[in-house]
């Protein structure tokens, strides 16, 4: 039986500042920015994984400079 890994990032977005770094770093493209500002008055990312794509890598985090994203991974199966 093959393992099914499902993740999740969550963006702390008062702690992003739109650098968009993670953007970059992610495989599938699972990273947006937003029209929205933060109080900071920057435009966070967000997550949009409707399919559930996310390998829980961990690249977009590991780019982050200012560790606004937390990586979430459970594995079923």
């Amino acid at each position: 039986m093959d393992m099914v890994r499902m993740a999740r990032i969550v963006v702390n977005e008062e702690f992003c500042k739109g650098c968009k770094l993670c953007v970059e770093a992610c495989p599938h493209r699972l990273i947006v920015e937003t029209e929205r500002l933060n109080d900071a008055g920057y435009h966070p990312v967000e997550f949009c994984d409707d399919e559930g794509k996310c390998t829980g890598c961990a690249l977009c985090a590991l780019m982050c400079p200012d560790c606004a994203i937390e990586v979430y991974r459970e594995d079923e199966g």
